[in-house]
């Protein structure tokens, strides 16, 4: 099974929880003391596909229903574990994403937003985010006394798409480490790349992976508030 798989990741958390907190009153202390953070998850399920370019970019809405049940499925485990307070982030904004704007560039002016993002795959990532709401929900009702915290990654990544400059941030959508294409993609980010002089200045760092700038944002927005729907700060 791959490592990237939800089941695998399960189990190594499982194996690592029976080294420092063997038995099941062991591990249900340990775990009601501790946060949780579930995910992000789906985006490379998504990434598999749209990556495909033989496949119609309509095919990932029929598997979104299944993640959303396999994510909720997996905060369940978790739970009955005896884990208290989860975080569960949503999906981020895809269609702003390096690899994603050159890989499905347009010349239809209609697919972008004000921001130049692609429409189309952020109102995909929304639908994502939606869905999963609407899951922490029901985990809530059926788990009273736990806290499952939604984190909107969506929301406060945007943050810096819309005020880049607020965040010292030059262009969100260009790519820190790369090569001379659009988006500053053409080459994998490798020991041959062209890597900008301050990371510090790009919301991403590789074409798909963003830079410590972007994540201190995020991470501002999940702890303070208003991008979870309990600021993290005021839930453990």
């Amino acid at each position: 099974m791959p490592h990237w798989c939800l089941d695998w990741e399960l189990g190594s958390f499982k194996t690592v929880l029976a080294r420092i907190a063997p038995g099941k009153a062991g591990t249900k202390r340990l775990l009601s003391e501790s946060l949780i953070v579930f995910g992000e998850i789906g985006g490379n399920d998504y990434n598999f596909w749209f990556y495909d370019r033989q496949r119609s970019r309509d095919t990932p809405y029929k598997y979104m229903p299944d993640i959303i049940a396999r994510i909720g499925s997996g905060v369940q485990e978790v739970i009955n574990l005896g884990a208290k307070t989860i975080l569960v982030p949503g999906n981020f904004p895809i269609g702003c994403v390096p690899v994603y704007l050159s890989g499905h560039k347009t010349n239809n002016s209609a697919d972008y937003d004000q921001f130049g993002c692609l429409k189309w795959y952020n109102v995909f990532s929304q639908k994502h985010n939606q869905l999963l709401r609407q899951e922490v929900g029901r985990l809530r009702s059926r788990n009273p006394g736990v806290k499952v915290i939604y984190a909107d990654y969506y929301g406060a990544a945007m943050e810096f798409f819309r005020n880049p400059k607020r965040h010292g941030i030059d262009d969100p959508l260009v790519a820190c480490c790369g090569g001379n294409g659009p988006y500053g993609t053409g080459r994998g980010c490798d020991q041959n790349a062209k890597v900008c002089r301050d990371p510090s200045r790009f919301a991403n760092w590789d074409q798909v992976h963003m830079t410590e700038k972007a994540y201190s944002v995020i991470a501002n927005g999940v702890l303070n508030g208003p991008y979870a729907d309990i600021p993290l700060l005021h839930a453990c």
